[in-house]
């Protein structure tokens, strides 16, 4: 990591967006994408539509059609305002999903801050930990996930879900914010886990107001000398609402696409989405027309 803090424009970064060249098995020579499945009655943008088993399977095999790599699953909303859940009521929600869409040969994702949900997730057929306290939250979170071997997705967020929009403050978030998640993956390698299997998350709305989050999308160029890859959570989130025209979530496809390629521009690879087909298309033509820019002999 250079310590050097890119201007606007950003700069374009190398295709993994790191000198990670994978993740999870997955080539970054192109963008992978993360859909997610809300196990939950209360999530911002989606809540109730995956509850029950077969409503998450069949909305998981709609996502790996429309384009999704890897779905990720959560028991847990964390929205801001949320309030928490109890572990027991966690694993009720996700294990029979997480075992019902890994039988169908799917990469699932375990989306908790909890170590007793990811040993039940993991027993279940999960094969990725994405945290949003970059396995902070729970003491013996590092652990599991260390001894599990798994390839993990470390987030920043400031406070908690229920009060972390109040009056967040930053020197410079985008700074700050990597800098967090440099200290979060040296803490995962000292407890033996292995760098290549590290993805950091910058945790676009969680403790961040509209014009932290776009410092952040901004300057995503800090991460390129930094080695784990980057995985981007844009996908309906309030800032775009409040850039426009107050849209409800599911009216946010269009911007939530922008911030998408604003960032594959910048070198990320991995997207956390719920609209996979509309994402996949985007990514599919932005990809294109940059592949036929470099072959261009101008």
């Amino acid at each position: 990591f250079s310590g050097h803090r890119p201007g606007t424009p950003a700069r374009i970064l190398s295709p993994a967006g790191g000198t990670a060249s994978s993740f999870a098995g997955l080539s970054l020579d192109k963008p992978r994408i993360f859909g997610i499945i809300n196990v939950t009655p209360d999530s911002f943008s989606d809540g109730g539509e995956a509850l029950a088993v077969a409503n998450a399977l069949d909305k998981g095999r709609a996502m790996i059609a429309a384009g999704a790599d890897i779905l990720d699953v959560g028991g847990e909303s964390t929205r801001p305002g949320a309030e928490a859940v109890s572990a027991e009521v966690e694993i009720a929600r996700v294990v029979a999903v997480v075992r019902a869409l890994s039988e169908t040969g799917t990469r699932v994702s375990i989306d908790t801050r909890r170590a007793v949900v990811m040993s039940a997730a993991i027993e279940a057929g999960a094969t990725i930990i994405n945290d949003i306290t970059a396995l902070t939250h729970d003491p013996d979170s590092i652990r599991v996930a260390a001894e599990s071997g798994l390839p993990v997705v470390l987030m920043h967020m400031r406070g908690e879900p229920g009060t972390m929009q109040d009056n967040p403050q930053y020197q410079d978030a985008a700074r700050d914010v990597c800098e967090y998640l440099k200290d979060r993956v040296r803490a995962c390698e000292a407890a033996g886990m292995k760098r290549a299997l590290i993805a950091v998350d910058p945790g676009i709305g969680f403790g961040k107001t509209v014009a932290h989050n776009l410092d952040i999308l901004n300057c995503l160029a800090l991460y390129r000398d930094f080695g784990p890859p980057v995985l981007l959570g844009v996908s309906r989130k309030s800032f775009i609402g409040k850039l426009s025209r107050d849209e409800a979530p599911k009216d946010r496809v269009p911007g939530s696409i922008a911030a998408v390629l604003a960032a594959a521009a910048q070198g990320v690879r991995l997207f956390r989405v719920h609209d996979v087909a509309e994402t996949a298309q985007a990514l599919g033509v932005w990809r294109a027309i940059r592949e036929t820019a470099s072959q261009s002999v101008i």
